[in-house]
């Protein structure tokens, strides 16, 4: 038995489209950022999604409302899926925090325990806050065996989700590129297997017991629809899709 988990961008906004930092801003939707929400749709639709939790973000909650209006889902909202909170930089373009901070961006890229000044998050402290989400959905959600799992966030928040449920360690978790918006990374959970009395392989099925010892597997990263397209791809994006975004 295994548990399908898609974890989904929010549409592009105007800050995206002008290169400003967000964080737990509640910056709304482009007219492009809701088209590419309806594309992200007409693909998610084929994914059996049976739950739809968002973060609480006018930007990701309008986007979750978008695929789950179009699959007839109702939408869960929960704070603890906001994006990265950016501190001082929050409102600010990339040339502004650059020139504020130098070279405290690229540290920010690279480092995933540092955090931005004013109160920001490091990307662990985001995993640690997004991560109960996950297990909470893996221990009370029944229907989670006949369907798909749909968390709609932000691409900070999903980087370091991601990076926790795969068990990296700390220095791997910027490996990840940035997410583009309405991307998303596609895992799979697994029960941990046992050996039967004959030293074979016995997976055994999700249950209270078992749900601790899941083992997470990365199937997509990046997957997208263009718009005007009905099949995923893998699309190359660069910082318009970093953490904060």
């Amino acid at each position: 038995m295994t548990r399908r988990l898609i974890l989904l961008r929010h549409g592009q906004t105007e800050y995206n489209a002008t290169k400003r930092m967000q964080g737990h801003l509640n910056t709304e939707l482009s007219e492009l950022g809701v088209a590419q929400a309806e594309a992200a749709a007409d693909f998610l639709s084929t994914l059996n999604i049976s739950t739809i939790v968002s973060s609480d973000l006018n930007r990701a909650y309008d986007t979750a409302t978008v695929v789950g209006d179009r699959l007839g889902v109702a939408v869960k909202k929960d704070p603890r899926l906001r994006e990265t909170h950016l501190g001082d930089w929050q409102a600010r373009s990339r040339n502004e925090v650059d020139a504020m901070y130098p070279g405290m961006r690229a540290v920010w890229r690279h480092d995933p325990t540092w955090a931005p000044p004013g109160g920001g998050e490091s990307r662990v402290d985001v995993a640690r806050r997004a991560r109960p989400v996950v297990d909470e959905l893996m221990r009370d959600n029944q229907q989670w065996d006949d369907g798909t799992v749909l968390l709609v966030a932000h691409g900070g928040t999903i980087s370091a989700l991601t990076s926790n449920l795969l068990n990296l360690e700390v220095p791997q978790y910027p490996m990840f590129s940035g997410l583009g918006n309405t991307c998303w990374a596609q895992l799979t959970a697994r029960p941990k297997f046992e050996l039967d009395s004959n030293g074979k392989r016995r997976f055994t099925r999700f249950t209270p017991d078992t749900i601790d010892t899941a083992r997470w597997y990365l199937d997509g990263w990046n997957m997208g629809v263009a718009l005007g397209l009905k099949s995923p791809n893998f699309s190359t994006i660069g910082e318009a899709g970093a953490p904060g975004k």
